[in-house]
C-alpha cells in the first residue's frame, strides 16, 4: 500500500472533469508500455518461527535502517518512525513498504522486459536476505500466514493502518485478517487508451479467477489445513463489499474513464491528509469531499494528491489508477514471482492474445464470473465450468499468453525469450498441482502435521 509523506500540496480539484483527466492521461503509445511487480511476504524469526515485532533491536524498523545504512536506500519516516524506504534514482528500485501487519512490499519500477524484472527481484531477494539473517528474520511468501493469529502480530506504527482497523470491521467480517494477516504479488500493466483501458480491464477480471486458481498459495490457517487453494482469496470475499469484488459495471456500455471516477466518487473514503497528519473521514463518499461537505472539514475541496490516496483505498480485483493492477493472485515462491508478471505481459502486451482472451471470455454472464470468483478460492483449478474443469480454461489462457511472449520476441543475453518465466505454470496446468497442493501434500507426507516444517522448508 502507498506511502504519504509530506511535501508541496498539489493542486485543489474543482470538478469531476480533472478526476476523470487524471485517469485518462495515464495512457501511453504501445513502445513506452512498462511492467510493474509488487509483492508482499511475511518475515519470521529464524529461531523459533514467531512473528518479528516493529521494535526491538531484531524488529522491522530494525530492519529497514540496516537496509538504508546498507545500500542506500532514503527512509520514509511517520512520527520519527520508519515505515518505508524509496529509491527513485535506482534502475531497479521502487520503493519498500509495510502492511499494517509487518508484511515486507517491493513494489518494483516501471521495467520493459521479464528479464528486467527477473534482475530486479533477484537484487531485491539477495539484498533483504542479507539484511534479514543478519537480524536473525527469514521470510516467506504464501498469500496467508499459515500459523499467526490477529493478537499475536504487530502492528505497524501508520496511522492511516488505524483509521482502516476501525472501519473495517463495520463493513465484513475479514478485513482485519485481509490487512495483518495476508500477502499479495500483483503487476501493473500499461494501456494506449480508453478503448484499450476498457479491454484490458474487463479481460483481467474474467481471467482474475485464472490467477487465483494459477497461484493459489494460501491452505494453512491457525497451523492446519483450512479447506481452500487460496484463503486469501477467500477472505476478499468478504472484506469489504463497497470497494471490493468484480466491478460487473466493467461490463456494461458506456465503460470508460468517466464510469470509474463515478465508481469511485460512491466508495467511502478512510482519511484525508493534511499538514502531516491523518484525519479519520470514514465513511464519507470522495463526491461529498468534491463538493465541500465533508462533516470532518467543512468547506475543505481536494487536491489531486487526496484522489491519488482515494483511489488506492478501492480493493477490486482489478484496479485502475493510471495503470491497470492486477490484484487476484496469493504470494509464492520466486518462480511464482517471475510467472505472474510474464502471464499478464503475454496477455495484454500482444493484440492476438489481448484479443484471444477477449474472445474467450466474451459471453461469460455475470452470474458465471462471479461464480468463479465464489467457487476458486475453495475449488482452485477443480471448479467446474461448463461442462469441464477451471483447469482447461487455465490451460487456454497459459497458451495464450505463451503465445503472446513468443511475439514479442524480447531475449535475454542467453537468447530466451519471456516464456521460459511461464515454466512454472505451464507444469501446473498439465499436473493439475497447485503450490498448495504441493504444500498439503508436504504437510500430510514429510512435515507429518508440523507446520514449523514449513518455515523451515520454503523461507524465501
Amino acid at each position: 500500500m502507498s506511502t504519504r509523506v509530506s511535501g508541496p500540496e498539489s493542486p485543489t480539484v474543482e470538478s469531476r472533469d480533472e478526476l476523470v483527466a487524471y485517469l485518462e492521461a495515464g495512457s501511453k503509445p504501445e513502445a513506452d508500455w512498462s511492467i510493474g511487480t509488487e509483492h508482499e511476504k511475511f518475515g519470521f524469526n529464524i529461531k523459533d518461527h514467531s512473528p518479528v515485532p516493529y521494535r526491538g533491536d531484531h524488529g522491522i524498523a530494525a530492519l529497514l535502517k540496516n537496509y538504508h545504512e546498507r545500500f542506500g536506500w532514503e527512509p520514509m519516516l511517520e512520527n520519527g518512525d520508519i515505515i518505508a524506504l524509496s529509491c527513485t534514482d535506482c534502475p531497479k528500485g521502487g520503493s519498500i513498504s509495510l502492511e499494517p501487519g509487518g508484511q515486507l512490499e517491493l513494489s518494483g519500477a516501471p521495467l520493459q522486459t521479464i528479464h528486467e524484472t527477473e534482475a530486479e527481484l533477484r537484487q531485491h531477494f539477495t539484498q533483504v536476505g542479507e539484511v534479514g539473517r543478519e537480524l536473525g528474520i527469514g521470510f516467506l511468501g504464501l498469500g496467508f500466514t499459515p500459523k499467526y493469529t490477529l493478537q499475536e502480530l504487530p502492528l505497524v506504527p501508520k496511522e492511516r493502518y488505524r483509521i482502516m482497523m476501525r472501519y473495517m470491521p463495520k463493513r465484513g467480517m475479514h478485513g482485519l485478517d485481509m490487512m495483518f494477516r495476508t500477502a499479495t504479488v500483483q503487476v501493473n500493466m500499461d494501456f494506449g487508451n480508453e478503448a484499450d483501458m476498457v479491454q484490458k480491464l474487463r479481460v483481467g477480471l474474467a481471467l482474475q479467477p485464472v490467477a487465483t486458481a494459477l497461484f493459489a498459495n494460501s491452505p494453512f490457517t491457525d497451523g492446519k489445513p483450512n479447506g481452500f487453494q487460496s484463503y486469501r482469496a477467500e477472505i476478499w470475499r468478504d472484506t469489504d463489499p463497497d470497494r471490493s469484488g468484480m466491478l460487473p459495471f466493467a461490463f456494461e456500455d458506456g465503460m470508460g474513464f468517466e464510469r470509474y471516477v463515478d465508481y469511485a466518487l460512491d466508495v467511502p473514503m478512510y482519511f484525508v491528509y493534511r499538514d502531516g497528519r491523518y484525519i479519520d473521514v470514514s465513511g464519507s463518499s470522495f463526491r461529498d469531499f468534491l463538493n465541500g461537505k465533508l462533516e470532518a472539514l467543512p468547506g475543505a475541496k481536494p487536491t489531486l494528491d487526496d484522489w491519488v490516496d482515494h483511489l488506492t483505498t478501492l480493493f477490486p480485483d482489478v484496479r485502475l489508477k493510471q495503470f491497470i493492477e492486477m490484484r487476484g493472485a496469493d504470494a509464492g515462491p520466486f518462480s511464482q514471482l517471475m510467472a505472474l508478471p510474464a502471464l499478464w505481459a503475454g496477455l495484454l502486451y500482444d493484440r492476438a492474445a489481448l484479443d484471444g482472451a477477449a474472445s474467450l471470455v466474451d459471453g461469460w454472464t455475470e452470474e458465471e464470473r462471479q461464480t468463479l470468483r465464489d467457487e476458486v478460492p475453495r475449488l482452485g483449478l477443480a471448479t467446474p465450468f461448463r461442462g469441464r474443469t477451471f483447469r482447461d480454461v487455465a490451460r487456454d489462457v497459459v497458451e495464450l499468453a505463451e503465445g503472446g511472449l513468443r511475439r514479442r520476441a524480447q531475449l535475454d543475453e542467453s537468447g530466451d525469450d519471456e516464456t521460459k518465466a511461464l515454466k512454472p505454470l505451464i507444469e501446473t496446468v498439465e499436473e493439475g498441482r497447485t503450490e498448495a497442493d504441493r504444500l498439503l501434500a508436504a504437510y500430510d507426507g514429510p512435515w507429518a502435521g508440523n507446520i514449523d516444517r514449513l518455515f523451515e522448508t520454503q523461507a524465501l
